[in-house]
């Protein structure tokens, strides 16, 4: 079979179809910039490395999510793919490099966007929120385990940042994977306090007089 070829640096793709020119969604410069390295991926590949490095600060895709924001990329002209043969006879591999306009557009997105504050969904959070629903010491188990998960993370933070080194073209990831040994370490502190915290509200609550919300 032979190699295919979609997308194009700036002209108009095979068949005469223009590229769309829509405003992307933070996933898709998540994986234009995964293809910003300068290698072609498959979408195993690019699923790999983002759980390599991504998803330790943004996201952590399923490959449904990989393939339909590669097929937005590719009709915005930011991405071309090719179907690969396989020496084992298996089915053909198609893989994904960024275009010149894809190249342009990343910098141009990574230069220019907002600074805005990260949103926080922190499931341990919202169930420790929920305390008054929960059983006795419930929280304290919640908050341990989260502990353990948070050293866990540490030290997977901490192989990847020492897997990258001596690729000078991961230099800024490796910076970020030090970053997310420092988080993970630093909610492994806070759910230190916060059982700390447990133990103060317990007392409290064992003072005569003491009412609850809305007491």
């Amino acid at each position: 079979m032979t190699e295919e070829s979609t997308g194009t640096d700036g002209e108009t793709p095979k068949g005469g179809r223009v590229p769309e020119r829509r405003p992307l969604p933070p996933t898709s410069w998540a994986v234009l910039g995964l293809l910003s390295f300068e290698q072609e991926l498959s979408g195993y590949d690019l699923k790999k490395w983002a759980d390599w490095s991504l998803s330790f600060f943004y996201w952590s895709p399923s490959f449904s999510q990989i393939y339909s924001e590669l097929k937005r990329l590719e009709g915005a002209g930011y991405v071309t793919s090719r179907s690969v043969p396989q020496a084992t006879g298996n089915r053909d591999k198609r893989v994904y490099s960024i275009t010149d306009a894809g190249r342009r557009a990343v910098r141009e997105w990574a230069r220019g966007a907002a600074v805005e504050p990260p949103v926080l969904k922190h499931g341990v959070m919202l169930r420790i929120w929920l305390g008054h629903l929960l059983e006795p010491d419930q929280a304290r188990d919640i908050l341990r385990e989260h502990q353990a998960n948070a050293a866990k993370m540490v030290h997977r933070a901490q192989l990847d940042a020492e897997g990258a080194e001596g690729e000078p073209s991961w230099a800024y990831p490796r910076l970020v994977l030090r970053w997310a040994e420092r988080y993970y370490e630093a909610e492994r502190r806070l759910a230190e306090d916060m059982l700390a915290d447990l133990d103060e509200l317990a007392r409290e609550q064992e003072t005569p007089g003491h009412g609850g919300p809305g007491a």
